[in-house]
């Protein structure tokens, strides 16, 4: 029991860890680990470079992204992110050799072209200002067919297996991409597995093979780096479990057209061509409307949208500011449209804290006519399709955002359903959307409960509940609970909290449905 809860108490501080940073700088220092590890290998001739010149190598190829990052974004008038050019050069530095000759032109040439090819393909390779393909595999395969040199993917080797396999989870637990993740190793190791046995049936020799797949090859990187790439992965479950899958047949070194082999860099990239075409296109430049106080350090932003969007009530955005003067959270944020797909204007509803991040110190400043950048719409946190379900919403705080965008949805079609909503706020003055919830309840039937955490603060006038959702507020206000369909959205604690809450009183597991996005901060 004891090993139990101190597992829960681990993960639960890898949660709280892993909610206070962005996916984006997640990752970057997950590389920068593993590059680091890799030079102190290096410097102990655990691996084969020399530290000196693997360190070389690394700066030679910042540098090279950086300026060319910096060319092409102003030359296609495009917003970059902080952390972009440093996370290709860190994986280029771990798939590709470091320089072995210091007088060795021809190779410096290899690093110079495969670092402004990966940046190029940012911009160039882009429809609708979002690129295709990862642009690492991009740059790769193109230096293999017109250079000669191709990617060595060193970082495939026992003594990086730790900082990989560390790495790795954290990233895939931060962004809940196990699905995807697992999808993939699954089909590779049966793949390459399947297609030895083939050529010898030894099972001996077999498992050989499958090991060498996981401890000497550089499976688990691609699966959760390369392959998690917001950008060129798919929003939804099962096209997202597709590209893994597809991803993983491709990446078994036995798989070949003639004696065209296929590589790491090529299953992603027909990997990618798939994901676009089942991925959402649209990248919006949206200018600010109007800048609304709704509630105690809430804010409603509106923005006017020039092009046709269609979403579904439920769904988030990446929202992207300039990238000047961005802290160590990076310029990138999810965020829940709060507006309904029958509006015209697009609605984000914001929560802003003292000593908040750059991020959202720059969005509290936005004047009317000024612009962000949104897309990678996502999330599957929608209603069902069938009217006739009975539903059941948790939200806290700014975690009522989702339901107003359903609320609206609703409201706008003249669509009754069966809703019991709980809101949890520390005050009343923390209560958002108060007059759309007003309507709902008027017009669509909706039972809304409204419940105060803070007991320190007077309540002269408060009518609804005080305390936090608890079981017994659930058996109370939602009686017939065990047949509806829960929606939960808060602070991903709340979330978690809720999640086990509901599963102790015994609704079933896909009765409940979580708002989550990456980088829920």
């Amino acid at each position: 029991m004891r090993d139990i809860i101190s597992l829960n108490q681990m993960l639960t501080l890898i949660d709280n860890f892993l909610n206070k940073i962005t996916m984006y700088r997640l990752v970057l220092y997950v590389l920068l680990g593993m590059v680091l590890g890799g030079v102190v290998l290096s410097f102990f001739n655990a691996l084969p470079f020399n530290a000196l010149y693997f360190i070389l190598s690394l700066v030679f190829i910042t540098i090279i992204c950086f300026l060319a990052n910096l060319i092409f974004a102003r030359v296609f008038h495009a917003e970059t992110n902080a952390e972009s050019f440093y996370i290709t050069a860190l994986i280029l530095t771990l798939i590709l050799n470091p320089i072995k000759d210091l007088t060795d032109v021809s190779y410096w040439g290899f690093l110079f072209w495969v670092s402004v090819w990966s940046m190029a393909s940012k911009y160039i390779f882009a429809i609708g200002k979002k690129h295709i393909f990862n642009p690492v595999a991009f740059a790769v395969t193109l230096s293999a067919l017109t250079l000669n040199h191709s990617a060595s993917w060193w970082i495939g080797t026992l003594y990086m297996l730790p900082f990989v396999v560390v790495g790795g989870i954290l990233i895939t637990r931060k962004i809940r991409r196990f699905d995807l993740v697992l999808t993939f190793i699954v089909i590779s190791l049966i793949t390459i597995i399947a297609q030895r046995f083939s050529l010898a049936s030894d099972w001996e020799g077999v498992l050989n093979t499958g090991m060498k797949a996981v401890f000497y090859s550089p499976l688990l990187f691609f699966a959760t780096i390369m392959l998690t790439e917001p950008l060129t992965t798919p929003p939804a479950k099962i096209p997202r479990m597709t590209y893994g899958a597809i991803s993983g047949f491709l990446f078994s070194p036995f798989v070949h057209i003639g004696s065209i082999y296929s590589t790491p860099e090529l299953a992603l990239l027909l990997g990618n061509i798939f994901s676009y075409f089942a991925s959402p296109k649209q990248k919006l430049i949206l200018k600010l409307k109007e800048k609304i106080k709704i509630a105690d350090s809430v804010y409603d932003f509106i923005f006017v949208n020039e092009k046709k969007f269609n979403f579904k009530p439920g769904q988030y955005l990446e929202w992207t500011s300039s990238p000047k003067g961005a802290d160590t959270r990076g310029n990138r944020r999810y965020f829940t449209i709060a507006s309904s797909p029958t509006e015209e204007d697009i609605r984000l509803g914001v929560k802003f804290y003292d000593g908040g991040s750059s991020f959202k110190t720059k969005l509290l400043a936005m004047k009317k006519g000024d612009t962000v950048v949104a897309s990678q719409l996502s999330g599957e946190f929608i209603m069902p399709h069938d009217p006739k379900i009975k539903l059941a919403f948790l939200a806290g705080g700014i975690g009522i955002t989702p339901f107003r965008s359903m609320l609206t949805y609703l409201l706008d079609r003249k669509e009754e359903r069966d809703i019991v909503m709980l809101y949890s706020n520390r005050t009343p003055k923390d209560i958002a959307y108060e007059s759309t919830i007003s309507r709902a309840e008027v017009e669509l039937g909706l039972k809304n409960i409204y419940t105060i955490t803070d007991t320190e603060e007077p309540l002269h006038a408060w009518s609804g509940k005080v305390g936090f959702i608890n079981e017994e507020m659930i058996k109370e206000e939602i009686p017939d609970y065990p047949e509806r369909y829960f929606y939960i959205s808060g602070t991903q604690n709340m979330v978690v909290a809720f999640d086990k809450m509901l599963k102790k009183l015994g609704v079933p597991k896909n009765h409940i449905k979580k708002d989550f996005f990456p980088g829920f901060v």
